[in-house]
């Protein structure tokens, strides 16, 4: 199996049914604290959100920032059916957002439109990331913040050594990769936006890092880890890029991990915050 981009169009390794758009709102509320404890929309008003998906972070942005206004977009009309459902059912939002089918690549906003941007697990689904940090470049004021979290894949650490758990988060890493996009895009966010001429860029890394010491945490991670894993099986056993047995084993192996009273789990995002500065 090669590993190198050829696809023209990422192929979603998770999938859209109504189990993953599920588990997509409860990931947004499960990494909350850790995501948002750095942002702040409190001096903005227009707000774009890119890669809205199912709404489960538009969500939170209009419960933490209660002033301000949220333009979503996504590509993919069912994950958009499911966000409006979903907003829909808050009353109390109505009137502050409104969500569109928008390729990112190529918004169709004005310049300089929003005071700010916020993208969180988005990029590493992208073909072309740059060409989108460009056009979020373009369509905000001067002045104005943008804030990017993503993935760092390669940062995945679990003991008990578990060979058939690492098996299976290689073929998950090279399906994503294989398919235009890129689970290691994390640590090349502060480079991107320099590409892209954002300004004042800050980097920070967001562990998530379990021992002895927050034994009920850790076991919530795995769990939420396992229920991540599973929303690929399909995908990744159809391409033919695990088996049925290694997909068993891994499951198997992370119950067991779970349950070990001297497990370990360490994992890390990237947050970057950037300004945009006068042309």
């Amino acid at each position: 199996m090669t590993h190198s981009k050829t696809s023209k169009d990422v192929k979603y390794l998770h999938g859209f049914t109504p189990q993953e758009q599920q588990r997509l709102r409860e990931q947004a509320e499960f990494a909350e604290q850790t995501v948002y404890r750095d942002v702040n929309f409190n001096d903005a008003k227009n707000i774009l959100e890119v890669g809205c998906g199912v709404g489960a972070q538009s969500e939170i942005l209009l419960r933490r920032f209660p002033k301000i206004h949220l333009t979503g977009i996504d590509l993919n009309e069912t994950q958009l059916d499911a966000a409006k459902k979903h907003l829909a059912q808050q009353p109390h939002l109505n009137e502050r957002y409104e969500l569109k089918k928008m390729n990112a690549q190529q918004m169709e906003f004005g310049s300089n439109q929003f005071d700010g941007a916020f993208l969180c697990f988005v990029l590493e689904h992208v073909p072309n990331p740059t060409q989108v940090l460009s056009e979020v470049r373009r369509v905000l004021k001067p002045g104005a913040v943008v804030y990017v979290t993503e993935v760092m894949n390669h940062s995945f650490f679990l003991d008990p050594y578990s060979p058939n758990l690492w098996k299976y988060w290689m073929a998950f890493n090279d399906y994503q990769y294989d398919h235009g996009g890129d689970p290691f895009i994390g640590a090349k966010l502060g480079n991107l936006l320099t590409q892209v001429g954002f300004k004042s860029i800050q980097t920070t890394i967001l562990p998530w890092f379990l021992d002895n010491r927050q034994p009920e945490k850790r076991r919530e991670v795995i769990e939420f880890w396992n229920n991540l894993l599973l929303s690929a099986r399909e995908n990744l056993i159809e391409s033919k890029y695990i088996t049925e047995e290694i997909a068993d084993g891994a499951v198997k192996e992370l119950l067991a991990v779970r349950t070990d009273p001297n497990a370990v789990f360490f994992f890390t995002f990237m947050q970057a915050k950037a300004i945009v500065m006068n042309y």
